[in-house]
């Protein structure tokens, strides 16, 4: 299905018949309890007035720009409930509790940035031998402003403000993006969907002609939608790949400073000892985010605080005039006596922001407040003294350079710091299994990773997931890693590449967002990947330098993950638009009459397809298949859409699919990349028919407005559509709203009284009034207490016989083998077992 015929048929899906007036130029959606919905915010096809025919005008790409009600918090947001989602209080969290949530970002997210002290001298001073104060000036000055800039400067003031509603990470970019450009490969784009309240837009600006022509470029080139994807799948495969190592480095080099200290502590007792701390770290995941990030804060905090207190009195007490690194000119004085040595040593000194990435991709648990305070005020003044501390140590014994985080440790310290290493070194792993397991969810609520079994650890905080299968695959890599390399060398030659490639996908994304959705000014939007992107590509340089020596193991986990994602999306996209091409036409269903050929029993059918709009040809399947149908139907999709919450009041879209005696009708569950779909199948089916009930009082009311304008000669608009119901009043699309808290806000009537004129009351249309109602309800109740049927298609993909090889190879297997292994569809719907009824079905793409 091409994309503009799919948003003709996609925007008639949700548009009212009664809802405007001709040449009013405008009109408003109305949800079902009667409130308005944007009234200053024409639909799509509306905002023109009718004059203009092309759904590619500077008007209808503006209607996207307008300013929408504030967005929802996502950090509001508890068991599927938004709080105060639909009132104008917006109190942020209170001082205390956003330091209490800084205390705990310690224990998740800087972890991995604080056990770098362990191994970076020790790799930098591996390349180039200590042969002057030069060496150990330019190293250092090298190492703080990597810090200086890409951690502080890059992550804490620009990228974590690029959050999605409080979701950080590549996927988060992706979604942001995907909210302002049509990007995504699965044309099922809804233009109700921009009706969530979550779904931030922005006023126009001067810089919105430059933002429209990006927009245009985006949506028009599939090529750049391509490559935007395997961008986006290619910075979320180097996450994975840190997940993998970051726990391997951080252990094994906590646990090498035994080999100086214990006699017969060998390599073989190193690996040995580290597979057993492994072991225990990811066995302690399934409790959650939350519990792990508050036992581990106060010994990281610790940890960082032993850094400063050991860095300061190295500082004070071997040289303190290694401060002189603060200028930047020993940094040309190092290159300049090194050459390519000192381009290899960068290798180690990118090691220094190693899980500065964690700082976004984990935002998602956290605060954007809380990691800036806990960063700004804790880690970075703490990891500059320890720095400038060994810095101090080495120039009084350069040869302690293959030991140095140890050495310079005060020997009536060593075990207490030892032993707090050990702990760090655990969590340091954190960080990067938290984010890892973000990354995942969030890729598979955007078609771009099989099903997985996800559980919520925290009832409070959705982003506090734990995803089993991730957990056994990072530790079993982990351990392979390690019994193989035996060495924190070797893996840190692997470990820079995948850290430095996350973070290149990540200033591109965010300068596209600066782009596109910030609109900021063309040369502040240049300097930011001019400035960032060049420092990230000479560090780039130099880690692939190193690709025979370990480096090439993040680039075979990240190129193994990019081809399953992609290979899921693909897949997924050609099945969709299968699906789209061989939907039934509605000529067949008006030949086949309200009863369907078949028999017509009491009951309520819950048919799940992907399809927003059409009958999926899996219906004609059960038609041909089941001697008898049940008397209501209704086709649920269950659609994630690029928003990380979807409030429980404007989850749902529903609407009528042909005349009303065929009593069938589409249901459109909205969820974001971010919600927990929790419902077991009873609420679920009570909050359905209680929808159902709503969405059908509602139309008999809009068939009671619309014949009272036409009482006043109005004209009133017909809009048609591909699900088509017969002509007139029959074909009303309207979406609807769960709950009756709009009704409520004093906005929303003063906004209605004045476009509309006429608006009836919800109490107008009793169904002592309406006929036709009082039978359907009856009906509808009737088939409620006959039980609901979830009917569930089994499917097949499968290639065409015309198909070239490499087509035929992906889909036919590679494809097919994800869908067998991931999680199945009834498990995933979360659908009772007993009642389902299903229909194999063989897709050729």
């Amino acid at each position: 299905m091409e994309d503009e015929g799919g948003d003709r048929i996609e925007e008639s899906s949700v548009l009212m018949g009664s809802s405007s007036r001709k040449g009013s130029g405008g009109g408003d959606w109305r949800w079902v309890d009667g409130s308005e919905v944007d009234s200053e915010s024409p639909p799509l096809s509306l905002l023109d007035g009718g004059g203009h025919n092309g759904s590619g005008g500077y008007g209808t790409v503006r209607r996207r720009l307008v300013k929408k009600p504030k967005r929802v918090d996502s950090f509001d947001v508890e068991s599927l409930e938004v709080v105060g989602a639909h009132t104008h209080h917006n109190k942020d969290i209170s001082t205390w509790a956003t330091v209490a949530l800084a205390f705990q970002t310690l224990g998740v997210v800087y972890g991995d940035m604080g056990t770098s002290p362990l191994y970076v001298f020790t790799d930098v001073f591996s390349k180039v031998p200590i042969e002057s104060e030069v060496d150990v000036l330019g190293a250092l000055s090298t190492v703080m402003y990597t810090i200086a800039l890409i951690p502080l400067a890059k992550y804490v003031f620009v990228v974590l403000k690029a959050n999605d509603n409080g979701e950080g990470g590549t996927f988060a970019l992706y979604s942001l993006i995907a909210r302002y450009a049509k990007v995504s490969m699965l044309p099922n784009r809804q233009p109700a969907d921009e009706l969530i309240s979550s779904f931030k837009l922005k006023l126009p600006t001067p810089e919105l002609e430059r933002a429209l022509h990006i927009k245009e470029i985006l949506e028009t080139r599939r090529f750049l939608k391509t490559l935007l994807l395997l961008l986006v799948l290619m910075g979320t495969s180097m996450v994975i790949g840190d997940g993998i190592l970051t726990p391997a480095i951080s252990v094994m080099s906590a646990t090498s400073g035994l080999q100086g200290e214990v006699s017969g502590f060998g390599t073989n007792a190193v690996v040995s000892v580290s597979i057993v701390i492994l072991l225990a770290l990811f066995g302690i995941q399934q409790f959650g985010t939350g519990k792990v990030g508050f036992m581990f804060a106060p010994i990281l905090a610790l940890w960082f605080f032993s850094l400063g207190a050991i860095g300061l009195y190295n500082l004070v007490t071997y040289d303190i005039s290694v401060l002189r690194a603060l200028n930047p000119a020993y940094i040309y004085f190092f290159f300049q006596k090194n050459g390519v040595a000192a381009w290899s040593a960068l290798g180690g000194c990118v090691l220094c922001i190693t899980g500065a990435e964690a700082m976004f991709a984990d935002l998602g648990h956290f605060s954007v407040k809380a990691i800036q305070i806990a960063f700004t005020f804790v880690v970075f003044p703490c990891l500059l003294l320890a720095y400038l501390g060994q810095a101090a140590y080495l120039m009084k014994h350069p040869d302690s350079a293959s030991r140095i985080f140890y050495n310079s440790v005060p020997e009536s310290l060593f075990w207490p710091v030892f032993i707090l290493a050990s702990f760090a070194a655990m969590i340091a792993s954190q960080a990067m299994i938290s984010a890892t397991f973000s990354c995942v969810k969030q890729s598979m609520a955007l078609g771009c990773f099989p099903r997985l079994k996800i559980i919520h650890t925290s009832r409070k905080r959705m982003g506090q997931i734990y995803i089993p299968v991730i957990n056994y695959f990072l530790m079993t890599m982990c351990i392979i890693v390690v019994a193989i390399f035996r060495s924190t060398t070797d893996i840190a030659n692997a470990y820079g590449i995948a850290e430095v490639g996350v973070m290149i996908v990540t200033t591109t994304l965010v300068t596209l967002v600066m782009l596109l959705i910030w609109q900021t000014n063309l040369v502040l939007a240049f300097l930011f990947p001019l400035v960032f992107g060049s420092i990230e590509l000479i560090y780039l340089s130099a880690v692939l330098s190193k690709l025979l020596e370990g480096g090439w193991l993040p680039l075979a986990f990240a190129s193994f993950f990019l081809c399953v994602m992609y290979i899921w999306n693909y897949g997924s996209v050609l099945k969709y638009q299968s699906e789209v091409r061989e939907k039934i036409s509605m000529d067949l269903m008006h030949d086949l009459g309200s009863n369907l050929g078949t028999v017509r029993v009491p009951g309520i059918g819950l048919l799940y397809n992907e399809l927003v709009t059409g009958i999926p040809s899996i219906f004609g399947q059960y038609l041909l298949s089941l001697p008898a149908i049940q008397s209501t139907i209704v086709f649920v999709c269950i659609k994630y859409v690029p928003v990380p919450v979807v409030p429980q009041e404007e989850r749902f879209l529903f609407r009528r699919v042909c005349p009303k005696d065929y009593h069938m009708f589409r249901c459109v569950a909205r969820y974001g990349y971010k919600d927990v779909r929790k419902e077991n199948h009873q609420a679920f089916e009570q909050l359905l028919v209680e929808s159902l009930e709503k969405f059908l009082r509602r139309e008999a009311q809009d068939l009671a407005l619309e014949r009272d304008l036409n009482d006043f000669d109005m004209d009133s608009v017909s809009v048609t559509g591909d699900d088509g119901a017969g002509a007139g009043t029959d074909d009303l699309r309207t979406p609807l709203l769960m709950n009756d808290q709009r009704r409520e806000e004093p906005g929303a009537s003063s906004q209605a009284a004045a476009p509309m004129g006429l608006l009836l009351p919800s109490s107008v249309m009793s169904s002592d009034e309406d006929p036709s109602l009082e039978y359907e309800l009856s009906a509808l109740r009737e088939a409620m207490e006959s039980g609901f049927t979830y009917l569930l298609a089994h499917g097949d993909v499968r290639a065409k016989k015309e198909s070239f090889f490499l087509k035929k190879l992906v889909i036919n297997y590679f494809y097919a083998f994800l869908r067998k292994n991931c999680r199945a569809g009834a498990a995933n719907l979360k659908v009772p077992h007993m009642n389902i009824l299903q229909v194999g079905m063989t897709y050729m793409v």
